[in-house]
């Protein structure tokens, strides 16, 4: 069983590193951050006792797993892996810099992989000489418990290097879904409406966080509300995503940031972590009441609903992904109700076009412009699911 190098110690780093040694593997975890390695061993071992505690895992199987993790100060003890996932910083330079690092020390044969949620992996891929063994392998936080994982072959990438990743990952027990190397790949690029849309509701005062929230939890079936989940991954980062993403479409206005998002990560009011976000999570706070209007929840729930059926729509008709791995994607990455492009189905490809053309006409923005494969469809009387 080969070899598996973690690259970064914060939570994703050591949730890959917890999958990959419940798999059986060794595990060699790096950081340059002595402390950061601590923190890492400690938390890994309170969730497999916690595990133990509440018997999804005996003794002895929690012991072997944190026993197959080497925590380490040294990259040089790469030479003996067959695969090195990269976990570290959201900046394309550094993580260039690292790669080609990395190609100096690992085995000719080592696939070398990045968990980037928005980057591109030809930039990444681009600063080795053997280029084709460079491939996206993106996890989803936390990664022991979400059962999707993002595979994104670059231009470069080998199919060896793809079929050998994805009958890896799978191997532990991973849902995989294969995307182009396009902006945010198919959950971050999919799901920019879930939150942008809802920032947008907010910033024109048609509804308050609470009410949005309300609306999309109990009327729309969503787990988490876009603010209660903005919190929860943080504002800093959600909105450096958006960025990201914005920037790298060459500013399409589909991805444009919110001021109201990017004043709260200037703040520092960063959600759960810092205790205070579009909530404050203090213990003596009160939480705020939604307006339990249904009429002005329904319209909420349809407006972000066919904005995020038109990003999907879009992301199959410039062949992103599938329209399986889409589905997928949606319901398993980031818990949605069900897939977007079986929910554009039940809806009507009609309405979806007539609610979009609507909002144009409204704002006469190219934000709201619908899919070319959504108008198609309406014209020809198409489903996605015949």
């Amino acid at each position: 069983m080969i070899k598996v190098g973690v690259l970064g110690a914060g939570s994703m780093g050591s949730g890959i590193a917890q999958v990959a040694a419940t798999a059986g593997h060794e595990v060699y975890l790096f950081d340059t951050k002595k402390e950061a390695l601590q923190k890492a061993s400690q938390k890994l071992q309170k969730i497999l006792n916690r595990l133990v505690e509440k018997g999804r895992l005996d003794d002895p199987t929690a012991k072997a797993i944190f026993g197959r993790i080497y925590f380490v100060e040294n990259m040089q003890i790469y030479k003996e892996c067959g695969i090195v996932i990269e976990a570290i910083i959201e900046d394309i330079g550094i993580k260039k810099s690292v790669f080609k690092q990395l190609e100096d020390i690992v085995p000719k044969n080592c696939i070398l992989a990045s968990n980037t949620s928005s980057l591109s992996i030809a930039a990444i891929a681009s600063a080795c000489q053997e280029a084709s063994r460079v491939i996206g392998i993106h996890f989803f936080n936390p990664a022991p418990l979400m059962k999707l994982v993002e595979i994104i072959p670059a231009i470069q990438t080998s199919e060896a290097v793809k079929k050998e990743s994805v009958a890896l990952i799978e191997k532990w027990g991973k849902l995989t879904v294969l995307a182009k190397d396009t902006p945010g790949f198919i959950v971050n690029r999919v799901a920019r409406p879930f939150y942008g849309e809802a920032l947008r509701i907010l910033d024109e005062g048609l509804a308050d966080v609470a009410t949005i929230d309300w609306a999309m939890t109990e009327i729309g079936g969503f787990r988490m509300g876009p603010f209660t989940l903005m919190d929860y991954i943080g504002n800093d980062i959600n909105y450096k995503v958006t960025e990201t993403v914005f920037k790298a479409f060459y500013y399409d206005p589909r991805y444009k940031p919110s001021f109201t998002q990017k004043r709260l990560s200037e703040a520092g009011y960063l959600g759960r972590k810092s205790g205070r976000g579009y909530y404050n999570y203090q213990e003596d706070a009160n939480k705020p009441e939604p307006t339990k209007d249904k009429e002005l929840g329904h319209k909420i729930v349809d407006r972000i609903v066919v904005m995020l059926i038109n990003e999907a729509a879009d992301a199959l008709y410039l062949n992103v992904a599938s329209r399986d791995d889409i589905d997928m994607a949606m319901e398993k990455g980031v818990n949605y109700p069900k897939g977007l492009l079986k929910w554009a189905d039940e809806k009507g490809i009609k309405q979806c076009v007539s609610k979009m053309d609507n909002l144009h006409q409204e704002y006469l923005e190219d934000r709201y412009r619908c899919s070319s494969l959504l108008r198609r469809m309406a014209r020809d009387g198409e489903k996605f699911y015949g």
